[in-house]
């Protein structure tokens, strides 16, 4: 197949990454995959290091630019399927009047309701399918009148990556400065106010009279990190909050951990959770949005109650007091992502919906 990736956003993100894995595997399988983006951006300039295909498009005005180069490349036969990966992109395609030429296919990621204007709904009908990433975002689109005949969930995935061996694991925890076999807990993500790393430094504070020498690692930067160095240092932390930045290389952050905190409270999947139960850490996020679909509780990690503190803290507490069961949770966290949750289970199921809509030419 002949597939055209739409992605505007500049910044690397889930989103990104999944467009990325995408891309790869369409290709590792021999089919044609080329990737239209914005000067500058991070996908751009991955997707070309990795030998695609890559559309360069002004990041001024970037829907309008898009639009054009979309219907420039769109002709009939040059592609079977036009994909938007994140919203600028639907606007984008849909201004190009893809849909007319193209069969289009829309990735909706988040849970937030589509605008009611007929214009915005406009966008999504246009659409041959929808391919909301998880059951929840799916529910929330129909709750915007998107019918469910149009969408098919399409789970993000992962790489399963190797375990790391113990020397690995010693590397990792050295390079945060733990030397030890002190708890260390970790979250990865956007360091924004939604997404509640907040709440896990208000948390430690409470571990660490059970658990004094645990430490948090938080992967990630963002506009909320003056905020939460203030709060750490505010309730005398000090250096037991590690606040890592950005990382590019994140196989030393998911090898280094003990237990995995996801708090966010909205969110469409957490690739960062999906991601660190494919290392096999014992994991706790709270119990909403999707992240019930991806944790059966009590087997493959834990679910808190909702923006409840005390019921975050005793499921890690859960965890360090329990190695053996820990371990146990571990097994079958990475287990459930190798049979749901895999990046070659995502790019096949993204695969099966294009074939079904572009039959002629499978």
């Amino acid at each position: 197949m002949k597939i055209l990736v739409v992605d505007l956003d500049t910044e690397w993100r889930g989103g990104q990454n999944q467009a990325l894995l995408m891309l790869e595997g369409f290709q590792a399988r021999n089919h044609r995959a080329e990737l239209v983006s914005p000067e500058g951006s991070a996908l751009g300039d991955r997707a070309k290091a990795r030998g695609i295909q890559v559309h360069r498009i002004s990041p001024y005005f970037s829907r309008a630019s898009a639009a054009l180069k979309i219907f420039e490349l769109a002709k009939p036969g040059r592609f079977d399927i036009v994909h938007a990966n994140e919203a600028h992109a639907v606007t984008a395609t849909w201004l190009a009047r893809t849909h007319r030429r193209v069969p289009f296919v829309i990735s909706r990621r988040v849970g937030y309701p589509i605008r009611k204007s007929a214009l915005a709904l406009s966008r999504y009908q246009a659409a041959a399918r929808i391919l909301p990433i998880s059951g929840w975002v799916a529910e929330r689109l129909a709750a915007c009148g998107i019918n469910n005949e149009k969408m098919t969930v399409v789970y993000e995935g992962v790489e399963i990556p190797r375990l790391p061996p113990a020397e690995v694991r010693r590397e990792a925890r050295l390079l945060w400065g733990i030397t030890d076999d002190s708890p260390l807990l970790g979250c990865v993500g956007v360091l924004l106010p939604d997404k509640g790393q907040d709440l896990l430094i208000r948390v430690l504070v409470d571990l660490r009279t059970e658990f004094p020498q645990a430490r948090l690692l938080l992967a990630g930067d963002g506009p909320d990190r003056s905020r939460l160095e203030r709060l750490a240092k505010q309730l005398g932390l000090g250096d037991a909050v590690i606040f890592a930045g950005f990382v590019t290389a994140m196989e030393p952050v998911y090898a280094a951990l003990d237990v995995f905190l996801f708090p966010s409270r909205f969110e469409g999947l957490g690739t960062s959770l999906l991601a660190a139960m494919s290392y096999a850490v014992p994991s706790v996020a709270f119990s909403t949005c999707a992240f019930g679909e991806i944790i059966e509780h009590g087997r493959s990690g834990l679910l808190a109650e909702l923006g409840n503190e005390t019921s975050l803290r005793n499921s890690a507490a859960t965890l360090l007091r329990n190695p053996p069961i820990a371990k146990q949770i571990g097994t079958a966290t990475r287990a459930r992502i190798q049979s749901k949750f895999s990046s070659a289970k995502m790019v096949d199921e993204m695969l099966h919906v294009y074939e079904t809509l572009a039959p002629k030419n499978t």
